[in-house]
C-alpha cells in the first residue's frame, strides 16, 4: 500500500515533468529558467531544495536522541536566511549563472576552479544523502535492501533531472513542498492529539529533550549551528534561483515566505522526531534517522501514513534534484564554457549538462557508501561548503578590501582543512562516531582558517581596482 502510493505519486512527477520539459529550448531554461520565476514559485523551490534528507532523517533522528535541542542545527539556517533577504536583490541583479560566476568577476579563474571543485564535493554528497535517504524509505516501505533502494533512487532522480531542468523542478516544487508541509502538519498534530494534548505530550519526555541544550554541550550545539548558517549564505541552489527570479522584488518577496517555511516545516520535522521518541521507542542511532518513516507506518492511521511517506518522497526527490543540478550547471559553465567551448551552442550546453547530471549520479551513489550515518555525511558537506565558499563569496559582495589573492587562498584554505580533518576523524572513528583531532569538530578548524586566510591575505595584498561586484 505505501509503496503502491509512493510509486503513483513519482510516476506522477514524471508525468508532469516530461509534459513541463517540453518547455526546454534554451540553457537559460535548463539552467535558470529563463530568469522568469515569481516569488510564489521561487518560495517552495527554495522551500522543497533546502528541506531534504538531512532534515528528514538526520534532523529527525537527532531529535528523536536529543529532543528540541536539535534544532540548534536548523536555527543556522533560519539566521542565514534572515541575513540572506539584505543580498538577493543584489545577487539577482548581478544576472549570473552560478557562484563560481560571482567568484571569478571578483577573484580571478583560480576562484572560479576552486570555487566549483568545493561545489561539486559537497553538493555531489549531499545528492548522495538523498539517495541513501530515498534507499531506506524503500527498506521501510517495502523490504528493498537500502543499497538497493539508494540505487534505484539515484537513478530516478539522475533520469528526472536530466529530464526536466530548472524550468520544471521549480514548477513541480510547488506540488512536493505543499505535500511535505501537509503531511509533517498532520503527523505532529496527530501525535500530539494521540497523547492527550501538547501539555501531556510534552509531559512524557525527559527533562533535557525539552531544555536549551540537552545533553549537547554548547560546542556540540554550535558545531550543528555553524556548518548549516554558513552553507545557507553561500548555497549555491538558492544563488541559481535568485539568477532564475523574474526580478530583484520577487527575490526578495520569496525570502520572506523561504524563512517562514523553513521555521514551520523544520521544526515539524524534528518534532515528529521528538514525539516519534515516545510513540516508537527503542530505536539505536541508525534506527532513530528513520523516525519519521517508523512513525508513518507505525504510529498514524494508514491515510495519514501514506501522506507523511509521499512528504518524504518529495523531500527526497526534490532535493536530489537541485543538488544535481547545480554541480552539474557548474560544471558546464565554469569548466566547460568557460575553458573549453567558450562558443558552445544552447543544443550543447543542454546535452553536455544531462550528461553531467549522469556522471555525477553515479559518482554520488558510490560516494554514499563511504559515511556512517546520514548526519556525518550533511554535516562534511555543510563544512565543505560553508567553509570553503561562503566566506570569500559574502566578501566579494560586501568587503572592499578583499583580495583575489585573499579569496583563492581562503576557499584552498577551507576545502583543504575540511578534507584532511574530516578523513582523520573517519579513519580513526569509534562505532561510526568520528574522532577528530583534538576532539574538536571540522567546522571550527575549517571556519576559523579560511576566514583569517581571507582577512590576513588580503590586508597583505594588493586590492582588486573595482572593488565589490555590483551590476
Amino acid at each position: 500500500m505505501f509503496l503502491t502510493a509512493v510509486l503513483i505519486y513519482l510516476g506522477t512527477l514524471v508525468v508532469v515533468g516530461a509534459w513541463r520539459s517540453r518547455q526546454v529550448r534554451t540553457g537559460d531554461d535548463f539552467l535558470v529558467a529563463g530568469r522568469t520565476l515569481p516569488a510564489r514559485v521561487l518560495v517552495f523551490t527554495l522551500l522543497s531544495t533546502w528541506i531534504g534528507s538531512g532534515s528528514l532523517f538526520a534532523g529527525a533522528g537527532l531529535g528523536y536522541r536529543a529532543g528540541f535541542p536539535a534544532l540548534w542545527q536548523s536555527a543556522g539556517a533560519w539566521v542565514g536566511i534572515a541575513l540572506v533577504y539584505f543580498i538577493a536583490p543584489r545577487v539577482r541583479r548581478l544576472a549570473q549563472y552560478t557562484v563560481p560566476d560571482i567568484l571569478e568577476l571578483r577573484f580571478g579563474p583560480a576562484a572560479r576552479i576552486l570555487g566549483t571543485i568545493t561545489t561539486v564535493l559537497a553538493y555531489t554528497t549531499i545528492a548522495a544523502y538523498q539517495f541513501r535517504g530515498g534507499g531506506r524509505l524503500l527498506e521501510l516501505v517495502a523490504g528493498i535492501d537500502p543499497r538497493t533502494g539508494a540505487l534505484l533512487t539515484a537513478a530516478f532522480c539522475v533520469v528526472y533531472t536530466a529530464l526536466a531542468g530548472m524550468l520544471s523542478i521549480a514548477y513541480l516544487d510547488i506540488g512536493n513542498g505543499s505535500v511535505m508541509v501537509i503531511g509533517v502538519t498532520l503527523a505532529v498534530a496527530f501525535l500530539v492529539s494521540d497523547a492527550g494534548g501538547l501539555a501531556t505530550a510534552l509531559g512524557s519526555l525527559r527533562p533535557e529533550q525539552v531544555s536549551l541544550f540537552g545533553e549537547l554541550s554548547p560546542q556540540a550545539a554550535l558545531a550543528l549551528f555553524f556548518p548549516t548558517l554558513f552553507l545557507l549564505l553561500g548555497e549555491a541552489n538558492m544563488y541559481q534561483k535568485f539568477f532564475s527570479a523574474k526580478n530583484e522584488r520577487a527575490a526578495r518577496r520569496a525570502v520572506i515566505g523561504w524563512i517562514v517555511g523553513t521555521i514551520v516545516v523544520e521544526t515539524l520535522i524534528d518534532s515528529v522526531g521528538v514525539f516519534g521518541s515516545v510513540a516508537v521507542p527503542g530505536l539505536d542511532t541508525a534506527g532513530s534517522e528513520s523516525i519519521v518513516i517508523n512513525v508513518a507506518l507505525q504510529a498514524l492511521p494508514a491515510g495519514l501514513g501514506i501522506l507523511l511517506v509521499c512528504g518524504a518522497a518529495a523531500i527526497v526527490v526534490s532535493t536530489a534534484n537541485s543538488f544535481l543540478l547545480t554541480p552539474a550547471t557548474n560544471l558546464m559553465r565554469d569548466v566547460y564554457q568557460r575553458f573549453v567551448n567558450p562558443g558552445a551552442t544552447d543544443r550543447q550546453v543542454l546535452a553536455y549538462t544531462r550528461l553531467m547530471v549522469v556522471a555525477l549520479g553515479a559518482v554520488g551513489y558510490i560516494a554514499g557508501n563511504f559515511f556512517p550515518t546520514i548526519l556525518a555525511m550533511a554535516l562534511w558537506a555543510y563544512t565543505m561548503y560553508g567553509a570553503g565558499i561562503t566566506p570569500a563569496l559574502l566578501a566579494a559582495l560586501i568587503w572592499p578590501r578583499a583580495t583575489p589573492a585573499g579569496g583563492v587562498a581562503s576557499i584552498l584554505a577551507g576545502m583543504t582543512t575540511t578534507l584532511v580533518w574530516e578523513v582523520v576523524g573517519l579513519a580513526r572513528a569509534v562505532d561510526g562516531v568520528a574522532a577528530y583531532p583534538f576532539g574538536v569538530e571540522t567546522v571550527y578548524p575549517a571556519l576559523t582558517l579560511s576566514i583569517a586566510t581571507l582577512i590576513v591575505v588580503s590586508l597583505a595584498t594588493r586590492p582588486a581596482a573595482d572593488g565589490p561586484v555590483t551590476a
